[in-house]
């Protein structure tokens, strides 16, 4: 099978696909993946996200918006001292990740990858087989002690020092009977003070109401359902820590850069970063 993305030949043989996948069916990782401009998905994935996009036209910039306030949020860290990271539902890290980012800024960062997806999960584990200051994890979230437990975060990562844990665009993915907040709360109990809660979620208040239900109903065909919250609830999420200015704001207005062309469109989710002191 062959392959082509943005003019670049993609192939089962290419270092970046692991051995075994089933290349028919789409990933969710490599839509995203796509909606980024990134290379690393195939027809099959650019289909599903065809579909998704005639559904919610702003999906590829919300999510390259979202992208961006990852990078000036780890850039943000970095520069705050932070060495360590801890990002959870990352997906396939590639165009704009973390190791990326913090990796321009200080060299020495280490990253452990955390996702439940074994298709996300096979590809990162390819693609940063060489990389020693990173590790990929396959847990769950909803099972924070799975994720805190696993060797390979407690051979890289120090967690008595301060730790940046990226919670990107995920927690919307875990409904209410699932106990998201007391998810964090694990997650705040064992890193150290200093540590930083990064969130963006989405958010049903900055949207009319039937659009909010209409782009729930499209989530729930994919089988990862979403739950929208409104600022209250998400501001919730950092009970323990201190928001950073600006607070939790829409996406696009957490520290924009001044080099960044605003979105053509309003981004409907809620931003910030907690300090846990």
């Amino acid at each position: 099978m062959s392959d082509s993305t943005g003019g670049r030949g993609v192939s089962r043989q290419d270092s970046w696909v692991p051995a075994g996948l089933d290349l028919s069916r789409p990933s969710a990782a490599r839509v995203y993946d796509y909606y980024l401009g990134g290379f690393h998905n195939f027809a099959v994935d650019r289909e599903m996200a065809r579909r998704a996009m005639a559904m919610w036209p702003e999906l590829p910039l919300i999510m390259r918006a979202n992208r961006a306030f990852l990078r000036r949020a780890v850039t943000t860290l970095v520069q705050a001292g932070v060495r360590q990271f801890l990002d959870i539902g990352s997906g396939i890290p590639t165009v704009g990740s973390v190791h990326t980012v913090a990796g321009e800024h200080a060299p020495d960062t280490r990253v452990v990858y955390v996702d439940v997806d074994p298709v996300a999960v096979a590809h990162s584990r390819a693609l940063l087989a060489d990389d020693p200051s990173t590790a990929v994890v396959m847990a769950d979230l909803r099972r924070p002690q799975d994720v805190l437990q696993d060797p390979a975060l407690a051979e890289l990562l120090d967690l008595s020092r301060p730790v940046g844990v990226l919670m990107i665009a995920v927690l919307h993915f875990v409904s209410d009977d699932e106990q998201p907040r007391e998810v964090i709360g694990a997650l705040r109990a064992a890193v150290a003070p200093g540590s930083h809660l990064v969130v963006s979620h989405a958010a049903h208040d900055l949207l009319p109401a039937e659009v909010a239900a209409s782009h729930q109903a499209l989530y729930r065909q994919t089988g990862s359902p979403m739950t929208m919250r409104g600022r209250d609830d998400v501001a919730g999420f950092f009970e323990g820590f201190e928001l950073l200015d600006p607070g939790l704001v829409e996406l696009d207005r957490w520290r924009p850069d001044p080099e960044e062309s605003a979105p053509p469109h309003a981004c409907p989710a809620w931003a910030g970063i907690g300090l846990k002191r």
